[in-house]
C-alpha cells in the first residue's frame, strides 16, 4: 500500500510520541490532518507505511482532510494583511504538545499586542494539530537559568514529553530551560560515546545529554543544582530505563566528586570556561572534554581554544583539539559554540 492517502492508526495517548517518531522517520504527511478514528484511537497521516515507528495499523484516507501549508496562509485566512503578516513570527518549536514562540523583534520589544498574539497562537494550533498549547518564551534569567513564559493560546498545560531520536524528555517548559536548536548536539552525544564510558554531566539540566548517553550504555554521573531541572532529571532517567547508568546530584558540579575518574566531561553552559578548573580536576588522563561557550564571531575560534589550553596549561596537562563546531545563533554577532578536545 503507497500513496499519499495513507494514514497510520495509534491510540491517542500515544500520538504525539508516535508523530515525532514518524517525522524523524521521513514519512509524517504534514500537509494532512490528525483525523479521530474513534474514542481510543487517531489517524496520523503518512507518506509510506512505517518501518521503523510502531503502530496499530496502516489504512487509507477517504477526502483526507487537507491542511494549509503555514502560519502566513493561516493568518491571511483569518484576514491578516501582508504588513501584519509581516510582524507575526518567522519561526517557532513543537516540543511535545507545545508550541514554543518567541514574539519579541530583534530589539527585544513586542512586535504584537495581546489580541494580535493570541491569534497567531490559533494559528499555530490549526497548524500543528499534534499541540495544545502555545508558550510565548520571553528569555531566561537567575541563577537556575528560569524561563519566562505566558501561555498564549490552548489548554495551557506547559508539562509534555518531548520525543528526540528516541530520547523521552519529560519537562515543564514554564518552569525549566529546553533549547530547540539543540538536537542535533543532543543526538551526537549519543553516537560518540562508548558502551562502558564513564562520563561527566556538569551541567545536566533535565537530562539533555545525560539521556543519550545513558541510552548508548555510558555510566552518567550528572549534577544539576535547579530543583524544578533535578527533578525532572531523575523522573527522565526512569522515563528512558536507564537510571541504572544515571547517578544524579542536586549540587553544583564543582561539588561533587567523580571517582574514578570520567572518561568524558561534557560542559553545556555558556559560560563553562569558569568552570574548566574542576572539569580537568574531574577528567582521567587522555579524557575528552566538551567545552560549549557563547563567543563573539570575531573571537572564533580564538578565544575558546584559548581559554581551554590556558586551563590545562595552569592543571600541567596538554589538549589536542579534536573537533570545533557551531551549534547556532545565540545572539546577533554571537555563535554558541562547541569545542572538542582530549586532554592527555
Amino acid at each position: 500500500m503507497t500513496g499519499s492517502e495513507l494514514a497510520a492508526v495509534v491510540r491517542k495517548p500515544e500520538s504525539e510520541a508516535t508523530i515525532a517518531a514518524l517525522r524523524e522517520e521521513g514519512v509524517y504527511d504534514a500537509t494532512r490532518s490528525v483525523r479521530e478514528r474513534d474514542d481510543e484511537t487517531v489517524e496520523l497521516p503518512v507518506t509510506d507505511p512505517p518501518t521503523e515507528t510502531a503502530v496499530l495499523d496502516v489504512v487509507e484516507q477517504v477526502d483526507p482532510d487537507r491542511r494549509l501549508p503555514d502560519l502566513d496562509a493561516h493568518l491571511r485566512e483569518r484576514g491578516w494583511s501582508d504588513a501584519e503578516i509581516e510582524r507575526a513570527p518567522s519561526s517557532w518549536a513543537v516540543v511535545g504538545s507545545v508550541v514554543l514562540v518567541t514574539f519579541r523583534d530583534e530589539d527585544g520589544d513586542d512586535a504584537l499586542d495581546a489580541p494580535e498574539r493570541e491569534a497567531v497562537g490559533e494559528a499555530l494550533l490549526d497548524l500543528h494539530r499534534e499541540a495544545d498549547t502555545v508558550l510565548a518564551h520571553e528569555g531566561v534569567s537567575g541563577e537556575h537559568r528560569e524561563p519566562s513564559a505566558s501561555v498564549v493560546a490552548g489548554e495551557g498545560d506547559t508539562e509534555t514529553v518531548h520525543v528526540e531520536h528516541g530520547t523521552r524528555y519529560a519537562l515543564d517548559l514554564a518552569a525549566v530551560m529546553f533549547s530547540p536548536g539543540n538536537k542535533a548536539e543532543r543526538a551526537r552525544m549519543g553516537e560518540v560515546v562508548e558502551p562502558g564510558e564513564r562520563a561527566f554531566d556538569m551541567f545536566a539540566g533535565v537530562g539533555y545529554f545525560t539521556l543519550p548517553m545513558a541510552r548508548a550504555g555510558a555510566d552518567v554521573v550528572a549534577a544539576e543544582r535547579n530543583p524544578e531541572a533535578f527533578r525532572y532529571l531523575v523522573e527522565n532517567a526512569m522515563l528512558n530505563e536507564v537510571a541504572d547508568r544515571v547517578s544524579a546530584f542536586r549540587a553544583d558540579c564543582r561539588d561533587v566528586e567523580v571517582d574514578p575518574r570520567a572518561d568524558r566531561v561534557v560542559m553545556g553552559y555558556y559560560e563553562a570556561h569558569e568552570y574548566l578548573d574542576s572539569a580537568l580536576a574531574a577528567l582521567q588522563p587522555g579524557g575528552t572534554v566538551h567545552m560549549h561557550e557563547a563567543t563573539p564571531e570575531a573571537l572564533l575560534w580564538d578565544r575558546p581554544v584559548s581559554r581551554l589550553r590556558d586551563a590545562a596549561g595552569e592543571a600541567g596537562r596538554a589538549v589536542e583539539v579534536l573537533d570545533r563546531r557551531t551549534v547556532k545563533s545565540h545572539s546577533e554577532g554571537v555563535a554558541h559554540v562547541v569545542v572538542d578536545a582530549r586532554v592527555e
